[in-house]
């Protein structure tokens, strides 16, 4: 299905890697606002009008337009539109609590697994972004993880060992996307290696994850989503296409393993 992806300017980290720079440091870096006004009714309307399923909140930091995307995510959902947080994570309880009977699904960016890497990287902190996605999950927020490699930052064997390990405690069947970094804003680190998201995809799946991705590599089979149990294709992607989708009924076509997620039926 289609979602429809909007966000404001603005960011509560300052990540000097940051892939969407040009709105999540606006204006306090680039000295300039883009975009335009736009009312949560209208925002609803034209996701109906467009046949979307969803809103995705999402390029910055959602929380930083809360009470517009609250607002937003209130009228979508009485007219049955879903809603999509795309987050840091770094965000209280009470925000989430607000926010629940509300949000269906959020993505969350886990950067690191070291308290250190978020306070002098990111000016952020690590805990409060485990304690939330624990929390989203046990509130039946379908939960999503995606950690963005970043070489000579991130990528050592032992933090992406216990990353895997913290997200198949709490669930196996959250997917992970590890996603290629890319040379942006303040950083000169070399992009990340198609082998370096290969050693951590191995890695995931030696923790026991049932989904992990290779994101920003179009054209990858690390896109695709793969039966657990039979190891067959299900669904084939293409960058933000998909080209084939055989989940049936929730469940593999080929030994109806049943796979997690939320699916539209034809």
């Amino acid at each position: 299905t289609y979602s429809l992806s909007v966000a404001t300017v603005g960011c509560n980290f300052k990540c000097f890697f940051c892939q969407n720079y040009n709105i999540s440091q606006s204006p306090s870096d680039l000295d300039k606002i883009e975009g335009r006004d736009v009312s949560p009714e209208e925002l609803k309307n034209h996701a109906l009008a467009n046949g979307d399923k969803s809103i995705s909140y999402t390029y910055t930091e959602p929380t930083v337009f809360f009470e517009y995307a609250y607002d937003t995510a209130k009228l979508a959902s009485e007219k049955g539109l879903k809603n999509v947080f795309v987050t840091n994570g770094f965000m209280t309880k009470e925000c989430i609590m607000m926010m629940e009977p509300y949000l269906d699904a959020a993505n969350v960016d886990l950067k690191s697994f070291s308290e250190e890497t978020y306070k002098r990287k990111m000016g952020g902190r690590l805990k409060p972004v485990l304690n939330n996605i624990i929390l989203m999950k046990k509130l039946g927020i379908w939960v999503e993880v995606t950690t963005l490699i970043i070489p000579g930052i991130n990528d050592s064997k032992s933090e992406l060992q216990e990353i895997a390990k913290f997200l198949a405690a709490i669930d196996k069947g959250i997917p992970w996307h590890i996603s290629a970094y890319y040379t942006q804003y303040k950083s000169d680190i070399p992009p990340t290696s198609v082998e370096q998201i290969r050693i951590a995809i191995d890695i995931g799946k030696s923790a026991g994850l049932k989904y992990v991705y290779g994101g920003n590599i179009p054209g990858s089979s690390y896109e695709n989503t793969y039966c657990p149990k039979c190891n067959s294709i299900l669904i084939e992607r293409f960058g933000f296409s998909v080209s084939n989708n055989k989940v049936k009924h929730n469940s593999c076509v080929n030994c109806g393993q049943k796979i997690d997620g939320i699916f539209q039926e034809d």
